[in-house]
This record gives C-alpha cells, structure tokens and sequence, in this order.
C-alpha cells in the first residue's frame, strides 16, 4: 500500500502501538506503565477526534485522574472488569458498559485495572484546540498548544 493512502478497514488489535507509552513528565508517567493504545483514528487519517484501542495489563492504569476543559470524552468497555475512579467514587465496569466525560464539568476520571485479568477499551475524545487538562489529585497541569501537551506545575512552573 502507498504511504499516502489510508486503508478501507483494519483489524483494530494489529494496530501498531504507540512508540511513546505516555506524555506525562516523569514520575507521571510511571503510574501509567504497562497501557497499550493503539491510535485507530490515526489509520484512517482523522483529524476531529481521536480514537484509541487501549489495554490495560493486571495492576495498571489509563491515566492519572484528570478533567478535560473543552474535550468531551468517551470509553467502551471491550473485555475485563476495570474500576472507573471519578468525583463520584469508584464504579465497577464491565464488557459492554461505556462512560462518557464532557468538556469542562471538572470531574476527573480514569480507570484502573485492579483484577489479574487483562482490561481492553475504545476511547474516543474530540480533538479541540487549546484543551487544558486539570489533575485534581497531582502537582500537575496541561495545555495542548499546536497539537502538543505542555504539562507545568499547578503553579506555572514547567516540567
């Protein structure tokens, strides 16, 4: 297939991986060891919103827990029994179940696979310019600039 041509249809799990794991700053990103995405959206060449098959191994995490300012957010539950951590508390999911997160309510979300059985997701999240992105947990925030995740301290300073 020529590189500028996109395919019709793919098997989603063949998709290649991403070759960076994480864009959090270090020690972030060592609470997110283990995920697999593998950017679907991208094969197809979207540009509006991103789409992720994502996997989660035994004992690990999708994200730190986090609240988008203009990106609506949604997962679908594939296979395993992952714990969706929000304002709310925990909530157990399960294949089939799916959970939606819109732009600028500020509760935070992410999910955690605390089981031995490997969790699979599709996660679907728009792509608006000059997202922020607030960790109410961490010593953490970000802001997309051109595409790009600029993570700072809560106080400005950057990583």
């Amino acid at each position: 297939m020529p590189t500028d041509s996109k395919p019709v249809a793919v098997v989603a799990a063949d998709a290649p991986a991403r070759t960076k794991p994480s864009n959090y700053p270090a020690p972030f990103a060592a609470r997110v060891a283990g995920r697999v995405k593998r950017p679907l959206g991208d094969r197809f060449g979207l540009t509006h919103f991103g789409v992720n098959l994502t996997t989660l191994p035994p004992r690990s995490a999708s994200a730190l827990r986090h609240a988008h300012s203009r990106q609506d957010e949604f997962i679908y539950i594939l296979a395993g029994h992952p714990t969706l951590y929000t304002d709310e508390g925990a909530t157990p999911l399960s294949p089939g179940m799916c959970a939606g997160f819109a732009a600028g309510s500020g509760n935070g979300h992410r999910l955690a696979n605390e089981t031995d059985e490997v969790v699979q997701y599709l996660e679907v999240g728009d792509r608006s310019e000059g997202d922020e992105v607030s960790y109410p947990e961490d010593d953490l925030q970000a802001v997309q600039v051109e595409g790009r995740w600029i993570f700072t301290h809560k106080d400005g300073r950057p990583y």
